[in-house]
């Protein structure tokens, strides 16, 4: 198993910039893909990013490609979601998901194919 911690959520202007982490605590986190997800008042918990066991796979929705990136250190146990050119329809809660794959998968985009998840953290985008 693994527990999931997201961190640097924070209040933001427009076009600013935010970088979120998610630690994970337990054995074996390199067999693990990772995803973040996003949840707006009202709204579904939407796909944001995810990356394969080591990186050689990321992927993004469309809504958030070229200004979010992700990335992990394996050795950190650690997954960070660097977020460019804000705007408020970014504003929503964040969520990080792990789900244990073999190295070949490509991690899935829907939540529920993560079992694990974190409590989240908030980012809000003001104009």
């Amino acid at each position: 198993q693994v527990q999931l911690v997201e961190s640097g959520g924070s209040s933001v202007q427009a076009g600013g910039s935010l970088r979120l982490s998610c630690a994970a605590s337990g054995r074996s986190f390199d067999r693990y893909a990772v995803a973040w997800f996003r949840q707006a008042p009202g709204k579904e918990r939407d796909f944001v990013a995810a990356i394969s066991r080591v990186s050689s796979g990321t992927y993004y929705a469309d809504s958030v490609k070229g200004r979010f990136t992700i990335s992990r250190d394996n050795a950190k146990k650690s997954v960070y979601l660097q977020m460019n050119s804000l705007n408020p329809e970014d504003t929503a809660i964040y969520y990080c998901a792990a789900k244990s794959v073999i190295i070949t998968t490509i991690p899935p985009r829907e939540p529920d194919g993560y079992p694990y998840w974190g409590q989240g953290t908030q980012v809000t985008v003001s104009s």
